[in-house]
């Protein structure tokens, strides 16, 4: 399983390189689970990461707004860009957001779109996670992070093991990606492994001092050693 860490900046990058993180997500924590930073900050990330990086993209704002972002983030060759729904209902409404991004990486078939279902979908006011399956699914999208809009609860005490268990089945039937994030804890990622998850997306388990805190190397070297299963959780909570 390959391990996702989000960071706020080139410093924190750097950190998340020397730790072993596959992927560094460039994010802003301070402005929900998918807030985009500025295009000079994930130019940043993008030199500090040395490695796979991806952009989230927001879930606010018109399409217009998306492929703007989508295209300054494939112009800086990101691997993934990350879609979200907040006050997106319908099928329709996420499809459109979907056809925006998909759309703004046609230049760049390395850039794969991501598609982000809420596990407090209703609280959000975003589109139920059977619709973002669906629509990844009809339009080409590689993937499904299942996270959580809100950060006073995390995946786990939303949706029970089991849960989660068949929603990764459900994506990997449907040949997508299966990602899980949403306030995860190191004790979380060996069940997110044992779940069959491809990818487990972390922020605040990377950092001192919270997801608002700083990112460092000693606590992602922890966590891609559980992702991988080479170290017991035990050791990685010494």
């Amino acid at each position: 399983m390959q391990l996702l860490v989000s960071v706020a900046d080139a410093r924190e990058a750097r950190a998340a390189r020397l730790g072993g993180a596959d992927v560094i997500d460039a994010k802003n924590p301070h402005r929900g689970a998918l807030g985009a930073v500025s295009g000079a900050t994930l130019r940043a990330i993008r030199a500090a990461a040395g490695r796979p990086f991806s952009a989230a993209l927001g879930d606010a704002g018109g399409t217009a707004m998306l492929a703007r972002r989508t295209r300054i983030a494939v112009q800086l060759g990101a691997a993934y860009v990350k879609v979200g729904f907040r006050d997106v209902l319908t099928t329709a409404g996420v499809r459109a957001r979907v056809v925006a991004a998909l759309g703004a990486t046609a230049a760049r078939p390395g850039t794969h779109v991501v598609l982000v279902a809420y596990a407090d979908w209703s609280r959000a006011g975003s589109a139920a996670p059977p619709v973002v399956l669906e629509v990844a699914a009809a339009t080409g999208a590689a993937g499904v992070l299942l996270d959580t809009a809100y950060k006073d609860a995390a995946l786990f005490a939303l949706w029970s093991p089991e849960m989660v268990g068949a929603w990764v089945a459900a994506l990997q039937r449907a040949r997508l990606f299966a990602a899980l994030a949403g306030s995860l804890t190191a004790r979380d990622v060996p069940l997110a492994r044992a779940l069959g998850a491809d990818l487990v997306g972390v922020r605040g388990a990377a950092c001192v001092g919270g997801r608002l805190g700083r990112v460092t190397r000693a606590r992602v070297a922890a966590l891609s050693a559980l992702a991988r299963g080479s170290a017991p959780l035990r050791a990685a909570l010494a």
